[in-house]
């Protein structure tokens, strides 16, 4: 196991695959209300330059429910970047604390966390990647189709750190992979032609949300704007708004097709309520699943730390 984790791509597919295995385990623990210490007196930093409920919600429970001790550290508090040099954020924080989790604008800002810290840093989210996020996310399709080997998931909307976290699992595991975007927005060129190099996923970028999502097994969306791009939300709306998803484009893919989103949803927008709300929209199941992926994740970390 690497000491941090910043990429799914880092990590083999078998260690992917130990991963979910353990989410499983520990996700039947949480349920049962089990004891289960693992992080007895330890403490988890949790920086946020951008943010969160649900990232808040999920590490601060999960850490605490394994016994240690979660403490949140918002954008008044640390400058990340800004007031004090990454580097000695990194090197006092791996003196006061047993892991990181920060959740930064910059993917620049988590890759020099990690090269300055002597304990593991999980990436909670980048303007470049979400890995934890899409971890979560084939953790449910797993979980709701049991079988995932070349499934075809069709991502709508604007081709951002969901996406990049989507090329980098596909470097891993064998999906059939579409980005369907309008054109301006296509994901970053390098990561597309990475993961299509690995060999191992069919990957697609379309422009024709009608094609892209036949025989799909699930559809997935995301916010039009994100955070740091409010401004442009207008523009946007007018330019995404042949990429809804809705009941009509649920309707067509020739499937039972399930429904996707990372939350939050604006809704109405990249979604209809009548999607987000139907038998086959599993937003909620992803939702909870972070608590678990992220234990896992941590447990995982500690292991290969000694600690």
């Amino acid at each position: 196991m690497n000491k941090h984790f910043l990429h799914i791509s880092d990590y083999t597919a078998e260690e992917l695959w130990d991963i979910m295995n353990l989410a499983k385990s520990v996700k039947n623990k949480f349920h049962e209300r089990e004891n289960y210490p693992h992080f007895k007196n330890k403490s988890l930093a949790m920086i946020f330059a951008k943010p969160s409920a649900r990232t808040r919600v999920s590490f601060e429970t999960g850490f605490e429910w394994m016994g240690g001790h979660a403490l949140f550290l918002g954008p008044n508090d640390i400058g990340i970047g800004k007031r004090e040099a990454i580097k000695d954020i990194s090197r006092v924080f791996s003196r006061y604390n047993d892991m990181i989790m920060a959740r930064l604008f910059e993917h620049e800002h988590i890759i020099e966390l990690a090269k300055h810290s002597s304990i593991p840093i999980v990436n909670g989210l980048t303007d470049y990647n979400h890995p934890c996020q899409i971890m979560t996310d084939i953790f449910t399709v797993w979980e709701h189709l049991e079988d995932i080997d070349n499934i075809k998931i069709v991502y709508m909307g604007d081709g951002n750190n969901i996406v990049h976290s989507w090329l980098h699992l596909a470097m891993r595991f064998p999906l059939h992979f579409v980005c369907c975007c309008p054109k301006g927005y296509e994901p970053n060129k390098d990561t597309v032609e990475n993961a299509k190099a690995a060999g191992i996923s069919n990957i697609e970028i379309s422009h024709n949300p009608a094609d892209a999502v036949k025989e799909a097994d699930m559809i997935y969306t995301d916010v039009w704007a994100s955070m740091g791009q409010k401004e442009e939300a207008e523009t946007r709306e007018k330019i995404f708004m042949p990429f809804q998803v809705n009941k009509k484009l649920m309707n067509s893919t020739g499937k039972n097709t399930l429904f996707m989103h990372c939350l939050p949803a604006e809704r109405n927008r990249e979604v209809t309520d009548e999607v987000l709300e139907a038998d086959y929209s599993i937003v909620f199941d992803q939702a909870e699943n972070r608590l678990h992926i992220q234990n896992a994740i941590m447990i995982k970390l500690s292991e290969s730390y000694g600690k």
